[in-house]
């Protein structure tokens, strides 16, 4: 399975979206905010860590520019941005790793989170490109499928740079497990990742 990935998005998925357009693109302008956040978040943790420092400061740039890409599509459409709604996925996801322990574990806990979320959203990406009616719309995330997978390989290349590899191996293989297992009950709502 492409990126590690253990359970593929349930192909009725793209049907869903077909449907609501206006709300994925909205969910997906909040995601783009949330991936600068969560850079902005790893600059503010570990600053002592300067190759992390510049790369993500070079995310933050490229994930407001995507988030910008997406509220343009949005008032072109003549639409405003909605509000922004829960993501189920990704606060279930977060409940993977205890909480507490080192300022280590908490670095590699946060990269693979995000490597996980990038990874998923590039197959999300990928499924859309290949199956919206609307070419605009699949052109657009053939492009940005790119990026994600550049940031899935980019978040865990610091994981197992900053920590041993046999541990942070292990982590991202039991972190797939459960999201595999998380992903059984979502992939049926009109959001990027639920």
């Amino acid at each position: 399975m492409m990126l590690g990935l253990k359970l593929p998005t349930d192909p009725r998925w793209v049907n869903i979206v077909e449907k609501n357009i206006r709300e994925i693109l909205t969910d997906h302008a909040y995601c783009e905010q949330k991936a600068a956040s969560t850079a902005i978040s790893l600059i503010i943790s570990f600053p002592e860590k300067s190759e992390l420092v510049q790369a993500m400061t070079d995310l933050v740039k490229e994930e407001m520019s995507h988030f910008k890409m997406v509220h343009d599509k949005i008032v072109k459409r003549g639409w405003s941005l909605g509000r922004e709604r829960k993501d189920e996925y990704v606060n279930q996801l977060m409940q993977f790793f205890p909480k507490g322990g080192s300022r280590e574990d908490h670095l590699t806990h946060k990269l693979l989170y995000a490597a996980l979320i990038e990874a998923r959203s590039c197959e999300r990406f990928r499924l859309l490109s290949e199956q919206l009616p609307d070419k605009e719309l699949a052109d657009f995330y053939r492009k940005l499928m790119v990026s994600e997978a550049n940031h899935y390989s980019l978040f865990l290349g610091f994981a197992r740079r900053y920590n041993q590899r046999n541990i942070v191996d292990k982590k991202w293989n039991n972190l797939l497990e459960f999201e595999a297992h998380l992903m059984k009950n979502l992939g049926v709502k009109e959001t990027m990742h639920g």
